[in-house]
């Protein structure tokens, strides 16, 4: 199975792609960051995450779609906007024909540490780990995306699809 990882953001949209490969071991396909301009007209931003992520897709054939929940934000203008940034993300993957899957910060955290409360840098290090990545991934956003991923590789005989 190859999953395609998202972590939504307007500024920073990060994405990984993990395959299984046997029972046990997984390969990690690639791995980055779409990133916008604040400077760019914010339905343009939209555009570029849509064309970036639809280039990604087509480039590695994911079967899946894993993508953070909007969890909390402490500024609502910046919660909005994500949510359109996830809208795109959601759409691209519908248009794409992929299973979509959508986890929250806790699942994501729980998956992969074992605390559903486990700090930022906790996850990062066992995505190193887990992944057999020679760094942490950067930005953060990157590093949560294929935690994303690995969190549904995990998780995918237990979790439906979501009702999109």
């Amino acid at each position: 199975m190859i999953v395609l990882g998202v972590d939504p953001g307007t500024a920073t949209t990060g994405w990984g792609v993990i395959e299984t490969v046997g029972c046990q071991r997984l390969a990690v396909h690639g791995y980055g960051a779409i990133i916008t301009k604040s400077t760019t007209p914010f339905p343009e931003r939209l555009g570029i995450i849509h064309l970036e992520l639809q280039n990604i897709i087509r480039q590695y054939r994911p079967e899946a779609a894993a993508v953070e929940e909007l969890f909390f934000a402490k500024n609502v203008k910046t919660a909005i906007s994500v949510g359109h940034a996830r809208g795109v993300i959601l759409l691209t993957a519908i248009e794409e024909n992929l299973e979509l899957y959508e986890y929250t910060p806790l699942q994501v955290k729980q998956s992969l540490v074992g605390y559903g409360r486990a700090e930022k840098s906790q996850m990062q290090k066992m995505i190193k780990v887990v992944l057999g990545l020679k760094e942490i991934p950067k930005p953060d956003d990157v590093a949560d995306a294929l935690a994303v991923a690995f969190t549904h590789i995990s998780n995918a005989k237990y979790h439906q699809k979501t009702g999109l």
